[in-house]
């Protein structure tokens, strides 16, 4: 079962279980997914892969944190845990991403593999962790790790 067909379950599943919360959020999954198709279609593309849509999905959690900080700041409590609660539904459709040893592991490996010696390479070591690990980074996380190794 490819990704799109997860989705399309979870939403029937939610329906079904009268979840309103969670539907709103997998249809909210869905809308964003069709727009990004319709986005890539001028590349001769008519589904984006996997790849892509995490990528969509990491961006969709990004903007919710974002938004979870502003309303935390404007006492918004009711509305940043209603952001949160979008994020968690979200989360389910991610890889378990690289995080503590097994990034730092990683990104030891990608810099043995590029030789990189400075953070003139930080570049290149990206490449070759997106190569090699994909759809596991959070590349916020990743290029802060690379960061940290090369200075």
């Amino acid at each position: 079962m490819n990704l799109r067909e997860t989705i399309t379950a979870a939403v029937k599943t939610a329906m079904l279980a009268r979840a309103a919360e969670r539907v709103s959020t997998l249809r909210m999954i869905q809308a964003r997914l069709k727009d990004t198709d319709i986005a890539a279609r001028p590349k001769g593309v008519a589904e984006v892969p996997d790849d892509e849509i995490f990528g969509m999905l990491r961006a969709m959690i990004k903007s919710r944190r974002d938004s979870v900080a502003l309303y935390r700041q404007g006492n918004r409590e009711d509305l940043a845990s209603r952001e949160e609660a979008e994020i968690e539904v979200i989360e389910e459709f991610l890889p378990q991403t690289l995080a503590g040893e097994a990034l730092d592991r990683a990104v030891a490996a990608a810099v043995a593999q590029t030789g990189a010696s400075g953070m003139k390479d930080m570049g290149r070591v990206i490449g070759a962790l997106k190569a090699s690990h994909g759809a596991a980074l959070d590349m916020a996380v990743a290029s802060a790790a690379v960061k940290a190794m090369l200075s």
